[in-house]
């Protein structure tokens, strides 16, 4: 199984490559990213995070489970919505739990991109599955969501991993 990249690891800090091969090898790809992000109880996971600086993520939250590659994300509704927010390349080094922090976010997107065969997608979202694209589309330009706390809440977290 895929291990968790964590915070200081350098491939979570640099924007991801577009994916180019829509063949086996990504089909089985995805299919080791959803068992890594499950295996961790977690909502999504995005290249990077397993080590792969290639852009795509799955998700599986509020029964809205699936994939994208190479997506391109859309505010549709720029109202911030403040809400706990973790990840899973953000664990506390004497649990191994997320740390969670409340993080602004818009409250609807679009993510546009392509499934595991190549064919174009497009998905709407609010609430939730809005954060959640939100998370782990920045993790994909090399960006976590401490980056978006306050600089002296950001610190507290960075000495907890």
């Amino acid at each position: 199984m895929r291990e968790i990249r964590v915070l200081g690891d350098p491939v979570l800090r640099t924007p991801a490559e577009p994916v180019e091969g829509f063949d086996r090898e990504l089909r089985r790809l995805i299919d080791e990213m959803f068992e890594a992000m499950y295996a961790v109880d977690g909502v999504g996971l995005a290249g990077p995070q397993i080590g792969v600086p290639r852009r795509l993520f799955v998700y599986d939250i509020n029964r809205r489970k699936g994939h994208m590659i190479n997506p391109v994300l859309t505010v549709d509704d720029p109202e911030e919505v403040l809400d706990e927010e973790g990840c899973l390349s953000v664990p506390d080094r004497q649990t191994g739990t997320p740390i969670y922090a409340t993080v602004a976010r818009a409250a609807g997107v679009t993510v546009e991109g392509f499934d595991r065969l190549g064919r174009p997608q497009r998905v709407k979202a609010r609430g939730s599955l809005a954060r959640c694209f939100q998370h782990e589309t920045e993790h994909l330009d090399g960006r976590l969501y401490v980056d978006r706390l306050p600089k002296p809440d950001a610190r507290k977290i960075m000495l907890r991993t």
